[in-house]
């Protein structure tokens, strides 16, 4: 079992110092990795479930917040959780993740993908909200596409992207592609990660039953595709005060790992001292 820890800017503000000493005690404290959310845009009234998004919250650009801590640490994986990507154009974002995974010598290795829950954002990027599951998948394929290309270039006409003989370098580190999973709380989300995805990170907000069902889709989509459903990593949420018994019982369901969300450095060491990650 791996543990990473999550970091809102939304929720803990924009201070780079408390950012960077945050990242920096989760890598002295063994944690695997580190994630960050995203919203590009919020808006009055944008609101999930029961949940309302005051406007002025400051989601920051998580990939320019993953590359600020991958310069002040050494070891530590970087990952989303979730990047949004029907909203972002696959031969952009490719560039970026492949010079963040570079630069950081190999550590943008747990970039999570979603599909986005707010009408409103999709709008303001000119995307039509009805699409976004289409988007992503064709932006999953464009993304790995451009990764293995070489210097004769690579081509792709499809519904939402084309290109012809295009070539993108910097490449990943090390690596023909990186890896790409997918969160969101949906059976399509499911068998999106089982069909395309290297892993698959649920939503907190699913009963114990749909859980199962979720992972079995994913592992039975997967299989369809001709792809090794033991290989699908399985990521989940988790509290800072879980204690051994209860990761037992993650790992008994087949996670591996897990993401905890911490409000203070001395909960993170407390979680790694219990749990001997350092």
């Amino acid at each position: 079992m791996e543990f990473g820890v999550s970091y809102s800017t939304a929720t803990a503000g924009m201070d780079p110092d408390r950012l960077v000493g945050f990242a920096r005690h989760a890598e002295a404290c063994g944690f695997e990795s580190f994630f960050v959310n995203e919203h590009l845009v919020l808006y009055p009234g944008a609101k999930l479930g029961p949940f309302d998004f005051p406007p002025a919250l400051p989601y920051a650009d998580p990939l320019d917040c993953l590359s600020f801590v991958a310069a002040s640490t050494e070891r530590i994986l970087l990952g989303t959780a979730v990047l949004l990507l029907p909203y972002r154009h696959p031969v952009v974002l490719a560039k970026r993740l492949a010079t963040i995974d570079a630069l950081s010598r190999g550590r943008m290795r747990l970039l999570t993908v979603g599909v986005g829950t707010l009408p409103g954002e999709a709008a303001a990027v000119g995307v039509d909200f009805s699409s976004r599951g289409r988007r992503a998948d064709e932006a999953i394929d464009v993304l790995r596409l451009l990764w293995r290309g070489d210097e004769h270039g690579v081509s792709h006409h499809g519904e939402f992207f084309g290109f012809e003989n295009i070539c993108s370098f910097p490449k990943p580190y090390g690596v023909a592609e990186l890896p790409i999973h997918v969160g969101g709380s949906s059976r399509a989300a499911a068998r999106r990660a089982g069909r395309r995805g290297n892993g698959y990170f649920p939503g907190g907000a699913l009963t114990p039953q749909e859980r199962v069902e979720q992972l079995e889709l994913a592992r039975a989509e997967a299989r369809g595709a001709g792809r090794d459903p033991d290989a699908l990593e399985y990521t989940r949420w988790g509290s800072i005060d879980l204690e051994p018994a209860q990761v037992e019982a993650y790992a008994a369901q087949g996670v591996t790992r897990l993401v905890v969300g911490a409000e203070t450095t001395e909960q993170l060491s407390a979680f790694a001292k219990r749990f001997n990650l350092a």
